[in-house]
């Protein structure tokens, strides 16, 4: 059940038949949003109705707030509707309204809180395509949950998700890991390679690459000249670094559908780029031009000569972009249209990308080339993820010296586990920076935000275990919780939580509507909170305990709470990919 937009409906019905009464014959009532109230003291929900509709109905903003909220009233689930400030209307629900909406939450099970709202369209979500060039480190980590959670959120939310990973498996720095690996070969070989050469990749994890390719050609590629044995390590090579980024990957629990590879898009004929750049043509959003030199000190490698140029600033960007090189071959920019154009034409008309924060500047030359070659039909999002700061105790993190300057996924993942990383990595808006503090998330406290949410889907738990042991003649089965006396629950704190609980459908979809994952992670430490917060009144005040061996009835509807309370918290974590334990340890 969602009480959003339950009240929506009553409000709209309300606003309709003032019009009628009116003699309006058309309202439009789809402006209408019931929200909770920012200060809680004003009531249960907030509408805007008189605000957004006043105008069009010819009447002062209070005056028609005035009539919604004597309608608003005569309704029996509103104990007040009062109108506040210039025109806004507050609605006090009834005790008894809460309860059955408790009772529908339990009644749904698993299910509360998903959501039709997507409609089952598709969405492509693309996320860490990462170069295939070593494992994955820190710097991955966040771009990979993030993208994740969101997908999952989506998911939940009702839409069609398409997990994707863009191979950058094309391009000079294939090559140099190529090379790299190749020198590993020679090594296996029993060659003493040295210092590994500036400008190729030094980690060992080329180690098991160079191994297998002694074993399955032995000294055979050593005779071969490199432009013969080039293509065949790199193929063995990015094969073998596309596993371990999968295998890592796989420490998060994150799994892509799809894997895309950058070289098909130059394959063929035509291949994927020179189709996307002949519709681009073929619309008069290409043409051959002069850029103007960058501003400031100019680069090294600039050329002012005639080029291959796509319209860009007639799509919003500061300049027109090149589509080809000197040498002929397409730029990355062309290559990253013809991808996009690709998602297109399988059928994508929503696709989101998560990206890390140094490519902000490449944001706006995509938005425009998706919206050209879409014709405006697509709806293109770029999610940017800042950087982490490692830390242990305060201190920063040392790096790996078995993977050359980074820290790896799975040096973290063997640190700390899966779910401190996938909590923590959305506790922060994507585009806020974020520090991890080893320490922090591994401290069984309070202030360790994923130890206090686990902690209170532990205690609901606990406290059907304990009632188990202490009155095991109750049933508190599903059927017998969904029929619990609920008006035996009247404290304020147990009417927070169930208020709390109920506010859960509408940030599913509100997270889902402004794609910000970091919302139902600050949602569930919220419910925690709350939770929490009436267990500790409970040690001071026995009549609150949720067990009562001389009140099977009490004990009955606040076991109800609890269950809901579990549910909800086990889907928020659901969503962020983290586990509900049912004991700490």
């Amino acid at each position: 059940m969602n009480i959003f937009h339950d009240f929506t409906t009553r409000l709209k019905a309300a606003v309709e038949l003032i019009a009628s009464q009116s003699g309006i014959d058309d309202v439009d009532v789809g402006r209408i949003v019931v929200e909770p109230p920012r200060d809680p003291s004003h009531g249960d929900l907030a509408c805007n109705a008189a605000m957004v509709l006043a105008k069009p109905m010819g009447v002062k903003p209070r005056d028609l707030a005035t009539r919604i909220a004597a309608v608003m009233a005569e309704d029996p689930d509103v104990d007040a509707a009062e109108v506040a400030g210039p025109g806004f209307i507050n609605l006090r629900v009834s005790a008894g309204y809460w309860h059955k909406a408790l009772r529908q939450l339990i009644q749904s099970g698993d299910a509360f809180g998903r959501s039709d709202m997507g409609g089952g369209e598709a969405v492509n979500v693309e996320y860490v395509s990462a170069n295939p060039t070593g494992p994955m480190h820190i710097g991955h980590c966040r771009g990979a949950v993030v993208g994740d959670v969101l997908a999952n959120l989506l998911s939940v939310a009702g839409f069609a998700v398409t997990r994707e990973y863009y191979i950058n498996d094309a391009g000079a720095q294939v090559e140099v890991l190529a090379r790299s690996a190749y020198l590993r070969y020679l090594e296996a070989l029993g060659e003493t390679i040295g210092e590994i050469p500036e400008g190729l990749y030094p980690g060992d994890y080329l180690k098991p690459v160079g191994e297998a390719l002694a074993r399955e050609h032995g000294d055979i590629l050593i005779a071969m000249p490199e432009e013969e044995w080039l293509p065949i390590v790199r193929v063995t090579t990015i094969d073998a670094m596309m596993a371990m980024i999968r295998d890592d990957l796989a420490l998060l629990n994150i799994v892509h559908k799809v894997f895309f590879s950058e070289r098909t898009l130059t394959e063929g004929s035509p291949s994927a780029v020179e189709a996307a750049i002949e519709k681009l043509s073929n619309d008069g959003l290409v043409y051959e031009g002069r850029l103007p030199p960058p501003k400031g000190q100019l680069p090294e490698d600039w050329e002012d000569r005639e080029q291959l140029l796509f319209r860009s600033t007639a799509f919003g960007d500061d300049v027109d972009r090149p589509l080809k090189k000197s040498d002929g071959t397409p730029t990355y920019f062309a290559s990253d249209i013809a991808y996009h154009y690709d998602k297109l034409r399988r059928g994508f008309r929503h696709l989101i990308d998560v990206w890390g924060a140094d490519h902000g500047g490449y944001v706006k030359r995509m938005q425009a080339a998706i919206k050209a070659i879409s014709g405006g039909d697509a709806h293109f999002e770029v999610k940017l993820v800042q950087i982490v700061r490692l830390l242990s105790g305060g201190e920063p993190v040392k790096m790996s010296k078995r993977s050359g300057d980074f820290i790896t996924l799975r040096e973290l993942v063997d640190r700390v586990g899966p779910d401190p990383i996938r909590f923590m990595m959305v506790f922060r808006k994507n585009d806020a920076q974020l520090d991890f503090d080893f320490e922090k998330v591994t401290e069984q406290s309070k202030d360790n935000p994923v130890f206090y949410v686990q902690y209170a889907h532990a205690r609901t738990c606990s406290v059907f275990r304990q009632a188990a042991t202490e009155m095991p003649d109750l049933d508190v089965s599903d059927a017998a919780l969904a029929s619990a006396p609920f008006d035996h629950l009247t404290d304020v704190g147990e009417l927070a939580i169930i208020r709390r609980l109920l506010e859960f459908p509408r940030m599913v979809e509100a997270a889902a509507e402004a794609q910000e994952p970091h919302r139902i992670a600050y949602f569930i430490h919220e419910l925690a909170s709350d939770f929490h917060g009436h267990w500790n009144r409970g040690k001071e005040l026995p009549q609150l305990r949720f067990i009562n061996h001389t009140d099977p009835h009490s004990t009955l509807a606040r076991l109800a709470l609890v269950h809901a309370t579990k549910l909800v918290l086990s889907s928020g974590l659901a969503i962020l990919g983290v586990s509900a334990p049912e004991e700490m340890r």
